[in-house]
């Protein structure tokens, strides 16, 4: 890929002022200095929900980069590009503009797609049968990740994924490892997809589940895996105050 798409992507990107707002709670967890937090691990781990504690926590920034991911699916899936074809793929991407955008109701941070609030759309199973495949094609990294690494400049950030830890940011101060029992990780995805779609089955969700996991552990391009220097969560048997916790203990520890 060309560097024209990257550098196009860095002036879309106001990254801390205007796309990503921080989450302030009162709280007498202050790090000594500012670090990254990096959490990767399997799908429906629970990622994204510890991010956010983490972030609301400490006062950081929480970035999602699994819903550029899906932004980007989005729009490929609505323009029927290509993702097959590099030259269809690197002409979509000088098309695509990527924003964070502050939700006051939820507290949260919602994902633009060229001016549009597409948060509940990703958040389908049509993106996430798709956006394992759209994931690994080799342009459609680089230019999440070049971003991503941008973001990450000023540290003080929480930053969930597949390949944060690995590849994006590599010298992280704390790395996370997500895991969960399938079944229990099938259960949670269910939940979350049938209030939106009563329709779905488990069977469904199991599939797309399974094949997630081994597009995304086999990929060319930055595969799913631990860290080595990445500390192990298995939350299969966990409430979200008590991995907040332990999450909370080692960032503490963290020099």
């Amino acid at each position: 890929m060309g560097t024209g798409g990257v550098k196009e992507s860095y002036h879309n990107w106001n990254f801390f002022c205007t796309f990503v707002t921080r989450n302030y709670a009162d709280t007498d967890m202050e790090p000594k200095k500012k670090i990254i937090i990096t959490i990767d691990g399997w799908s429906s781990c629970g990622k994204s929900t510890l991010a956010k504690q983490l972030a609301r926590e400490l006062n950081y920034v929480y970035i999602d980069s699994g819903a550029m991911y899906r932004a980007i699916t989005l729009y490929f899936l609505r323009n029927h590009i290509d993702w097959t074809s590099h030259d269809a793929v690197q002409k979509a991407l000088k098309k695509i503009k990527l924003e964070f955008e502050s939700n006051h109701k939820s507290g949260h941070t919602d994902m633009c797609l060229n001016g549009e609030n597409v948060e509940y759309v990703i958040r389908d199973l049509v993106i996430a049968e798709k956006v394992s495949e759209v994931a690994a094609v080799k342009e459609v990294r680089e230019f999440a990740v070049a971003q991503q690494q941008a973001m990450g400049k000023e540290k003080g950030i929480v930053m969930d994924g597949r390949d944060i830890g690995t590849t994006v940011f590599p010298d992280a101060e704390l790395k996370i490892f997500m895991t969960a029992d399938e079944a229990i990780r099938v259960q949670r995805r269910f939940k979350e997809l049938f209030q939106k779609n009563p329709n779905i089955t488990l069977e469904e969700v199991k599939a797309n589940l399974e094949m997630r996991d081994y597009i995304d552990s086999h990929r060319e391009v930055s595969p799913l895996r631990q860290a080595q220097d990445a500390i192990v969560l298995d939350n299969s048997r966990l409430t979200m105050k008590q991995q907040l916790e332990i999450a909370k203990g080692w960032v503490k520890e963290t020099p």
